[in-house]
């Protein structure tokens, strides 16, 4: 396992200071804000850790209200709102400066049998041979502090944009990405670390059709909503295939939708995030 994937689940793994209540920090302070996908991962842990088992995390919808401060430990309070015989729901919201900064709405099913269909997985290259995002991101934009940032997530674009000199391109991308190394058999745990890696690359493929990147001066791009669902179970130390695209975007936010498929082809869990994209050329 890659000392970064440690630190994130380290990261994740939240300090229980109260019935209901966790602490938690910043992972990669040096990126000058709070990671919306951090959130997400502590989030799901914090409402698991009032879950009893066989309930499993199914679906979550989450709203990022402020901007979160990198220096500052993070409060989670855990709302049982409601035990059922098949469905428990929880909600989730997250403090700093006694202030709510995020919330979500988090619900968990006992397993159960009943139809089964899905949509098909693109016929897209694989994963080798692709160039990591990583490497790429250090050639393209050489000593700075986004190519220095550690990477738990090994992300793999099929066609990349140049951040800097991005051309316009089709509002739709595909990524394969898998955790930095081996993960224990813990389907939570599973779950909290593509919750993380699922707010890379999804909004920002709001930008292709328009030629720009989160790079491009005048750029603001900040996640506003952010909603997940688990269909399958998975591993998120295998590569998956994140199919993203773009339907809208107008009044200064982009809608993203994302699917992701395991290598056998299956449908492991859709995404859905709108985001504030502004654009002020005289930035």
């Amino acid at each position: 396992m890659s000392k970064a994937l440690a630190n994130l689940i380290d990261n994740i793994h939240l300090e229980k200071i109260e019935i209901n209540i966790f602490r938690g920090v910043t992972l990669d302070s040096a990126r000058g804000h709070v990671y919306a996908g951090q959130v997400l991962a502590q989030a799901i842990n914090a409402a698991q850790r009032t879950v009893a088992s066989p309930f499993i995390l199914h679906s979550l919808h989450a709203y990022f209200l402020r901007p979160g401060d990198a220096d500052v430990p993070i409060v989670y309070e855990v709302d049982r709102i409601r035990d059922g015989r098949s469905f428990t729901t929880r909600r989730v919201v997250a403090i700093q400066h006694g202030r709510a900064i995020f919330n979500v709405s988090l619900s968990y099913q006992q397993a159960e049998q009943g139809l089964d269909h899905q949509g098909a997985m693109p016929n897209v290259p694989g994963p080798d041979g692709l160039l990591s995002d990583k490497v790429y991101y250090q050639e393209v934009l050489g000593d700075s502090v986004n190519s220095r940032l550690e990477w738990p997530i090994e992300y793999r674009q099929v066609e990349p944009v140049d951040p800097l000199k991005p051309q316009k391109a089709a509002n739709k991308n595909y990524v394969w990405f898998k955790a930095g190394g081996h993960i224990a058999d813990d389907l939570t745990q599973h779950q909290e670390i593509l919750a993380y890696a699922s707010d890379n690359h999804l909004l920002v493929t709001a930008l292709r059709h328009h030629g720009l990147t989160n790079w491009t001066k005048g750029m603001q791009v900040a996640s506003l909503d952010h909603a997940i669902w688990f269909h399958r179970e998975f591993r998120v130390d295998d590569w998956l295939l994140y199919e993203l695209n773009s339907p809208s975007g107008s009044g200064g936010r982009g809608l993203a939708r994302g699917h992701i498929f395991n290598l056998d082809g299956q449908l492991v869990a859709s995404t859905v995030q709108e985001g504030l994209i502004r654009f002020d050329k005289d930035r």
